[in-house]
């Protein structure tokens, strides 16, 4: 007889963060991962050249940073603060940045200094119980309901008619970028949510990154797991949950695998039942080694971790609606991580690392380093004869990576009022027959944050 009685099937953030909860109530938890090491979207690797580290998903911890869960375990992880969160360059050596300060970032945008103000410093001034709702499993009466009832009314908008309240270019620019965070056409209902959020952890919590890498948030996670007795093997791809031990099973997958691997267990129609769910977009993504700095042409995106790339709202918002017809932008949405300015352990001595990637339709093969580049070199002259050594990985490259990404969605499923109506239900986990489901797909959604893990632990524990 097995001496586990839960198991843990993948070892991203959301299924180690499930298997450190389960342990921390007394079970004895196996995790067990297919890849050859732990860390789903949070893995760091030499993908370019020897000594250049390169976060291989997820860069930017804003919802990290804001977890209730890494604050409640204390998690180990040396975040890195840059000056400013992020920037937003404009043509013409202009850009706009989100401070830390909700007042200095309005003095950015002329006649929309008092709109913004009164946008986001409420939500700021009420962050803590703000977290416990946003991070929280998206009950349909949230525990904060008057602190809540803000954001809602606000999130509940598409990005577009938020943005529509604002003149300036800059305030317009700054909100697009925020907006597009949601993978999602702007006219979507609930995008400014993700603005929204964003933003507000943002001002009072910084957008970090990890030193050393993001693969630093896994391994202090499956640090305290075996610390509490639990056990991780990795290199073992599971096929179906009948050759795992315990009662308890979570899964760390998405919904059609989770089906796949537990029929045995687990009936179709239940909330996740078979077409329920559907992927969202895809990303191409490029890691550069750099010769030197990224040569902005503006004074403030030397300061971010972030870079928003792609121009006004109105361009941002054109590649973003040509993703979603099935096209692929000439002038892509670029996300873009710098993170050598603040964490030197990522590239030899007077090097430095750049991470960017754009949106694709789902399961694409295009090879969009051209438009990329471009587009970083119009805001930045000088980039391409930086790049020493480059990495790209498509959308169908990133599903052979982890199958967690299906066609290249790295947002647990596409985003929609379906997604928002599930998230909301109030047994989002439980699949029957002792299995739950614990990755992004389950609130509160994307992000290296654990939290997805932790409740759905927690729904089984209780």
């Amino acid at each position: 007889m097995s001496d586990f009685d839960a198991t843990v099937v993948g070892a991203g953030p959301n299924g180690l963060s499930a298997a450190v909860e389960l342990a921390r109530s007394g079970r004895k938890v196996l995790l067990v991962e297919g890849a050859d090491e732990i860390g789903g979207g949070t893995r760091t690797a030499e993908l370019t050249l020897p000594g250049f580290w390169h976060d291989v998903c997820a860069a930017i911890h804003p919802s990290g940073i804001a977890s209730p869960f890494f604050s409640e375990i204390g998690l180990e992880v040396d975040w890195v603060q840059p000056p400013l969160p992020f920037s937003h360059p404009l043509d013409g050596g202009r850009a706009v940045a989100l401070h830390r300060s909700v007042v200095e970032t309005a003095s950015q945008f002329g006649a929309d200094r008092a709109r913004y103000v009164d946008l986001m410093q409420p939500l700021v001034d009420r962050i803590d119980p703000l977290i416990d709702d946003i991070l929280g499993p998206m009950n349909l009466i949230p525990e904060h309901g008057a602190t809540f009832a803000r954001i809602a009314a606000l999130g509940g908008l598409p990005a577009s008619v938020v943005a529509s309240r604002f003149e300036s270019m800059e305030a317009r620019g700054l909100l697009a970028g925020l907006a597009a965070h949601a993978i999602a056409p702007f006219n979507a209902p609930a995008t400014s949510g993700v603005g929204l959020m964003l933003g507000t952890i943002g001002h009072a919590m910084g957008w970090p990154m990890a030193r050393g890498g993001s693969q630093r948030i896994a391994e202090a996670l499956a640090a305290l797991l075996t610390d509490l007795g639990g056990s991780i093997e990795t290199g073992r791809m599971v096929h179906t949950v009948d050759e795992l031990p315990g009662e308890l099973l979570l899964l760390d997958v998405m919904p059609p695998a989770a089906y796949r691997m537990a029929r045995s267990r687990i009936s179709p129609t239940s909330l996740w039942g078979r077409g329920r769910w559907k992927p969202g977009p895809g990303v191409f993504k490029v890691d550069w080694a750099l010769d030197g700095p990224i040569p902005w042409s503006d004074p403030l995106s030397p300061r971010a971790g972030t870079v928003h790339v792609g121009g006004t709202w109105e361009e941002v918002k054109a590649a973003e609606d040509e993703v979603f017809d099935g096209a692929h932008p000439q002038r892509p949405f670029v996300l873009l991580a710098q993170q050598t300015p603040f964490d030197a352990t990522r590239a030899p001595e007077g090097k430095h690392t750049a991470w960017g990637y754009c949106h694709v339709p789902n399961g694409s093969t295009l090879d969009m380093t051209g438009p990329i580049e471009a587009q970083i070199e119009r805001f930045a002259p000088g980039f391409r004869d930086l790049v020493l050594e480059r990495h790209t990985r498509n959308s169908l490259e990133f599903e052979a990576y982890n199958p967690n990404y299906v066609g290249g969605d790295i947002g647990g499923g596409g985003f929609g009022l379906k997604k928002v109506l599930q998230l909301g239900s109030k047994r989002p986990y439980s699949l029957g027959g002792g299995v739950f489901l614990c990755s992004s797909a389950t609130p509160p959604g994307a992000g290296a944050h654990g939290m997805c893990g932790y409740y759905a632990a927690r729904a089984a524990i209780d």
